[in-house]
């Protein structure tokens, strides 16, 4: 009697769609040749499952336009971007700058209380190792408090504004104010001073750091490498596209005039339209 062949389960196309789009964004946050996971929520994080920043650092989509954007203001610094210059193979390997930075975020947000700290002594001991100077001598250091006040409310204002955008366009000013509060146990703990606690005060800092911005050779050869660099799928290098335009598109417009960037008045809906239809789409595969 011929032998029958086993039966494969029956997954219906809904659920096959989910699982490659779940597995690919996986792929992407998680350097799997070396084993990296998910971080897992734990109901003993460092903040509450119902918080808002556990929502805006938990949307896929939102988090890697703000991340993008939060990156090149950041390198509109001169000493923040020397020590990324002289200190990280960046230039040679974004993805894994970027994988560090988001796994950093899950783990201060999702991860239990313990992991988070041990996450956050992890990097202050990077921090101070990191300085030098930059090429008209002024000295550096990554450990600078006010340097680290720059790169976190530049993250905070970032991730925000990208879930307003294309995630909740009617969230609440004391929302706004409470998620500021709850980035800021994460800045403080990393050293950073000062460290607003609410809109008004991101903002402010945000237009008193503008004096100490600059833009040449080296800042526009970091964006060029942020907004150009593709992966090899061309599924994943046309919505990596789109996403660096969103980010582009969610900059101040005195930051895009520095980097020299640009969207226009024609394309700029089309993005918006585009990421907020990625941005839904993510958010159905991982409901």
């Amino acid at each position: 009697m011929a032998s029958r062949s086993p039966k494969i389960p029956f997954q219906s196309p809904t659920r096959l769609a989910r699982q490659v789009i779940i597995g690919r964004v996986r792929a992407v946050f998680n350097d799997q040749a070396r084993g990296e996971k998910p971080v897992i929520r734990s109901p003993n994080s460092m903040f509450g499952q119902e918080t808002l920043i556990w929502r805006v650092h938990g949307d896929v989509i939102t988090m890697m336009v703000g991340g993008i954007a939060a990156l090149l203001l950041q390198m509109l610094h001169p000493a923040v971007l020397g020590g990324v210059w002289d200190h990280s193979d960046f230039r040679e390997d974004m993805l894994g700058r970027l994988r560090r930075t988001a796994r950093f975020i899950s783990m201060t947000t999702f991860g239990p209380a313990e992991d988070a700290e041990a996450a956050i002594a992890r990097v202050r001991s990077v921090h101070a190792n990191v300085s030098g100077h930059l090429p008209d001598g002024t000295a550096y250091a990554a450990s600078d408090p006010k340097l680290l006040a720059w790169v976190h409310v530049t993250e905070a204002v970032s991730f925000l504004d990208s879930w307003i955008r294309y995630g909740n366009a009617d969230l609440s000013a004391a929302d706004q104010d409470r998620y500021f509060e709850d980035m800021a146990r994460i800045a403080r703990a990393l050293g950073a001073d000062p460290v607003p606690e609410n809109r008004a005060a991101a903002e402010q800092l945000l237009q008193a750091m503008r004096v100490e911005l600059r833009s040449d050779a080296r800042t526009r050869e970091v964006a060029h490498i942020v907004t150009t660099q593709r992966p090899d799928n061309a599924i994943e290098a046309l919505v990596q596209g789109m996403i660096v335009d969103a980010a582009v598109d969610l900059l101040p417009p005195w930051a895009r005039e520095m980097h020299g960037l640009t969207t226009s008045s024609i394309k700029r809906p089309l993005v918006r339209a585009g990421t907020l239809g990625a941005a839904r789409t993510l958010r159905w595969a991982f409901r």
